[in-house]
């Protein structure tokens, strides 16, 4: 099994994320040990933001980073255990809002495929980018 940032440059809809990550520094991060649970947002989610949102993302790496560490949560949570909670605390420090009533939604992104595994973790693949507030 391949570690979450190879699993994800594999399953070929994150290129926008795997560009954000290495601009942000954070690619050995995700390389490590952890365990990690990435709710990954697809290159779709990131086309669905406004025009020259992700450039000016780019040009502002603290940003950049405070936005992607809200995509990930320490640990391993399997779907079956995020439908048990409300909400998680992710590595930027605010929580996500979970919710498991119509499918599972991460705020207001939807849940497209759960637990991809990975040797470090799982991804969890979303339609929309989280964003802090």
């Amino acid at each position: 099994m391949a570690d979450i940032v190879d699993t994800a440059v594999k399953a070929g809809s994150f290129s926008t994320l795997a560009a954000a990550l290495k601009a942000a520094g954070l690619i050995e991060t995700l390389k490590g040990t952890g365990p990690f649970t990435v709710f990954a947002p697809t290159d779709e989610a990131f086309a669905k933001l406004p025009e020259g949102t992700v450039d000016g993302l780019l040009k502002d790496i603290p940003q950049l980073k405070k936005i992607l560490t809200y995509h990930v949560v320490p640990g391993k949570v399997m779907a079956a255990d995020v439908t048990k909670l409300k909400s998680a605390k992710t590595v930027q420090g605010s929580e996500v809002q979970i919710d498991s009533s119509e499918g599972v939604k991460i705020n207001e992104s939807m849940v497209t495929t759960p637990d991809v595994a990975a040797d470090n973790g799982v991804i969890h693949i979303i339609d929309a980018v989280l964003m802090p507030a």
